[in-house]
């Protein structure tokens, strides 16, 4: 048996299949499993208080992982390692989850795209057919991630704080979520997943996106994300689509079409799990794992 797993900041995704592509039991989720965030220690003892995935771990011979934070080098090797202590006769391959979003959007096709992901976090990359192309070294949350949930969380707080959101937007926000600064502070600058404790605002965005305010905001950050990020594959747009996964980005379809029509690139496909696109890919290739 192989597991698939599709990992954010946020939450991660676990599929069992056997050998013919059938999926095993109910598809486990469990805390988002970042090694650029997360201690060996954490990320170890998340996957061991998940009891079916700790029942079934002596019995996987490969692990496909995919996820946030797994972009470079010394992160990615420390996720491997608590992968194969924990799956012990499994091989294990962990890739960043550019790469899911690749496969789940491009599929089988081989064809070449621009793929962005807007998700708790962001990213965007060219894929030529084969190979992968970043011309940007994510900072990570802090500094870029813009048109995540991370980004749209930061700005509904800084648009409370500074009086700029609506009165009847500014009184629903309210009475949704605990705006206390010394809460938020905690949250922020005590708590682990920062980016993902933001990230769940972005919800409040989408329940109230008919408002003007909101599909400014909406739109503002998605005009960002495409000068900072898409146009950085400016020559490649003229001849290839642009694909889009995450949850942020199946939500925001209008609003990113919007963008694409007005900046002139053509908009793709959108897969709001990517892991049911990994499922579709791995089981089309498993000769590879006989």
């Amino acid at each position: 048996m192989f597991f698939i797993i599709d990992s954010g900041s946020t939450k991660c995704d676990w599929l069992a299949l056997d050998d013919n592509g059938k999926q095993l039991f109910e598809k486990q989720r469990t805390k988002g499993m970042n090694p650029a965030i997360l201690t060996k220690e954490k990320l170890y003892d998340i996957i061991k208080e998940n009891k079916i995935i700790y029942q079934y771990r002596n019995e996987a011979t490969h692990i496909f992982f995919y996820g946030a934070g797994c972009g470079t080098k010394k992160p990615r090797l420390m996720l491997k390692g608590v992968l194969e202590d924990f799956f012990q006769k499994a091989k294990v391959d962990v890739k960043e989850d550019t790469y899911a979003a690749v496969y789940a959007t491009v599929g089988i096709t081989h064809k070449p795209a621009v793929v962005c992901i807007l998700g708790t976090g962001s990213n965007c990359s060219y894929y030529d057919g084969e190979n992968l192309h970043q011309r940007v070294i994510s900072l990570g949350y802090t500094l870029m991630d813009d048109a995540s949930g991370n980004y749209y969380g930061k700005q509904l707080i800084r648009d409370y704080y500074y009086n700029h959101m609506p009165h009847n937007i500014r009184v629903s926000f309210e009475e949704k979520y605990n705006l206390e600064s010394d809460f938020i502070k905690f949250n922020l600058y005590k708590e682990p997943n920062p980016n993902a404790y933001l990230a769940n605002f972005a919800e409040f965005i989408f329940l109230n996106k008919e408002t003007d305010y909101m599909n400014k905001l909406i739109k503002d950050g998605i005009l960002l994300f495409a000068r900072n990020m898409i146009f950085q594959y400016e020559e490649e747009l003229k001849t290839v689509p642009v694909h889009f996964a995450g949850s942020i980005a199946f939500f925001g379809q209008q609003e990113i079409r919007e963008v694409g029509e007005e900046m002139g690139f053509k908009v793709g496909v959108f897969e709001r799990r990517p892991i049911e696109g990994l499922v579709k890919y791995h089981t089309h290739n498993l000769q590879v794992l006989k």
